[in-house]
């Protein structure tokens, strides 16, 4: 799937929780120093700024299928090696990298298992694979409160919980399918604070993901009864949003 939308209004949708969700997995993902490290579906690149602390940034590349994105990316880090491309079919050769992330991507891809088994060819033997997608079905991502609520006004609705590796164990089954060993999974999570509910609300009238494209959907009547619903769900002053991802890695095989 591309994000037909602008980068700064990903950035203000998702963009909060992206980036400290990206410092934890970049972590957690074991790089060694001077590693040759592909971000995939990089998006405007919050991965790859985590990223470029821990490698040469002449060793760094990304991917995205987002014209946007791939600008805004390629303005922030020049020195990246960034192409337009799907993970379905990444536009590198076998064995290029040490390593292959996917930070908030294997949901949205239109074949995940053949996303997965394109990061393990251009990873080299020994290399590691990971990915990382909120816990959609556990009801614990950013928008779980915004889908509640959508799901009250319009039943139906897709609430991200059957998409890829949206769910304990899911992500650790693709890896395992695509021959990885060694598969750990385990959860990440991030708190982002607000100042009241209006600064929690105008990311999702921005038409951003599945949650923004839904809502924009709406007649203008519906589209104030989910506001309203949210206001009830949420405290009007300062609050703080918890977030958890499910995170696997694994080793590509000999």
């Amino acid at each position: 799937m591309s994000f037909d939308v602008a980068a700064e209004a990903y950035d203000r949708f998702m963009g909060r929780f992206s980036q400290p969700l990206a410092v934890e997995f970049a972590g957690w993902v074991p790089i060694a120093q001077g590693a040759r490290v592909l971000d995939v579906g990089c998006g405007p690149g919050a991965l790859l700024a985590a990223l470029a602390s821990r490698t040469p940034p002449d060793q760094l590349a990304g991917i995205d299928p987002s014209e946007s994105f791939l600008t805004a990316a390629r303005a922030r880090f020049p020195w990246a090696d960034l192409r337009h491309g799907s993970a379905e079919a990444i536009p590198f050769d076998d064995d290029d990298f040490d390593a292959a992330l996917a930070q908030l991507v294997v949901h949205f891809m239109t074949d995940a298992a053949a996303g997965i088994a394109e990061m393990v060819r251009v990873t080299r033997p020994g290399g590691t694979i990971a990915a990382s997608v909120w816990d959609f079905a556990g009801r614990r991502a950013p928008q779980s409160t915004f889908f509640e609520a959508l799901a009250s006004v319009a039943p139906g609705i897709d609430d991200e919980t059957g998409r890829a590796g949206a769910r304990r164990g899911h992500l650790v089954s693709l890896l395992e399918q695509a021959g990885c060993a060694d598969v750990a999974e385990d959860e990440l999570r991030v708190c982002v604070d607000y100042a009241d509910f209006d600064e929690w609300w105008g990311p999702y009238t921005l038409g951003v993901a599945p949650a923004g494209r839904q809502l924009a959907a709406l007649s203008p009547s519906d589209r104030e009864r989910v506001r309203a619903r949210c206001r009830e769900l949420l405290p009007s002053g300062p609050f703080t949003i918890a977030a958890t991802a499910w995170a696997a890695r694994g080793v590509v095989p000999a």
